[in-house]
C-alpha cells in the first residue's frame, strides 16, 4: 500500500479582488509514493509545487481529485476529510517542513526542534540532529531568531527530522543553505527505508 498517492487532482485560485478570475494551478496530478521513498517535484517557479504540498498536509483543499494517505492499515482521502482527521493525521503521519522557521517567540533552539516533547531520549535525539547540522552547542539555549537564515533553516530542519513520522513533506527546506549543507538533508533521508518514511520535497530545476 503506498504511503501516499495523489489521483487526478486540481487546484485553482480565485482573486476575488479581480473580478472573480480564476488561476488554475494544478491540473490534474497524479504520483505515487512509496514507504521509504524519496520524491522530489521539480519544475520552474509559480508552476505549483509549493500549493501541491500544502494540498497533502490539508493548508489547501484541492477542487478535485483524491490525496490517499495510509494511516496504519486504512487511506484516508485528506482532501474530503474533517478538519479533526487532518489534524489528526499532522498529529501521527504527515510532517511538514517549509523554507521559513517558524517558532514562539523567546524559546531555545533545543526546545523549537524538541516542539514540546520534554523526554530524555527525545531531547539526546534533538541534540543529535543539532550537532550533525553543525549548530554549536552553545547555541541551542539561544533563540534562533537571532541566527541566521541558513542556521533557521537547519533548525527547522532538525525539527521536522526529529518526529519520524511515516510521510514527511519538504518545501524548498534547503533554500536559505550553500551546496555542501544541502547535501546533508539527503544523508538524513538515506535513513528512509529502515524508518519506513516517504519524503516529498518541492524544489526548482537547475541548468
Amino acid at each position: 500500500m503506498p504511503a501516499l498517492e495523489l489521483i487526478d487532482v486540481f487546484k485553482s485560485f480565485t482573486l476575488h479582488l479581480q473580478g472573480g478570475l480564476r488561476l488554475p494551478v494544478v491540473d490534474g496530478i497524479g504520483f505515487t509514493v512509496a514507504p521509504g521513498e524519496c520524491v522530489a517535484l521539480v519544475g520552474p517557479s509559480g508552476t505549483g509545487k509549493s500549493s501541491i504540498l500544502k494540498m497533502i498536509y490539508g493548508s489547501y483543499r484541492c477542487d478535485a481529485g483524491h490525496i490517499m494517505v495510509r494511516d496504519g492499515g486504512e487511506r484516508i482521502d485528506i482532501a474530503t476529510a474533517d478538519p479533526r482527521r487532518v489534524l489528526a493525521l499532522r498529529q501521527n503521519v504527515i510532517g511538514y517542513v517549509s523554507q521559513f522557521l517558524r517558532a514562539v517567540p523567546r524559546v531555545p533552539a533545543l526546545d523549537v526542534v524538541c516542539d514540546g516533547a520534554s523526554a530524555a531520549d527525545t531531547r539526546a535525539r534533538a541534540a543529535e540532529l543539532l550537532a550533525r547540522l553543525n549548530i554549536p552547542e552553545p547555541m541551542w539555549q539561544v533563540p534562533p531568531a537571532t541566527f541566521s537564515g541558513g542556521e533557521q533553516q537547519r533548525v527547522n530542519l532538525a525539527r521536522g527530522f526529529l518526529r519520524e513520522l511515516p510521510v514527511l513533506l519538504l518545501d524548498e527546506p534547503t533554500a536559505s543553505l550553500d551546496a555542501s549543507w544541502s547535501n546533508l538533508w539527503t544523508s538524513e533521508s538515506g535513513r528512509a527505508p529502515r524508518l519506513s518514511r516517504s519524503f516529498t520535497t518541492s524544489r526548482c530545476a537547475t541548468p
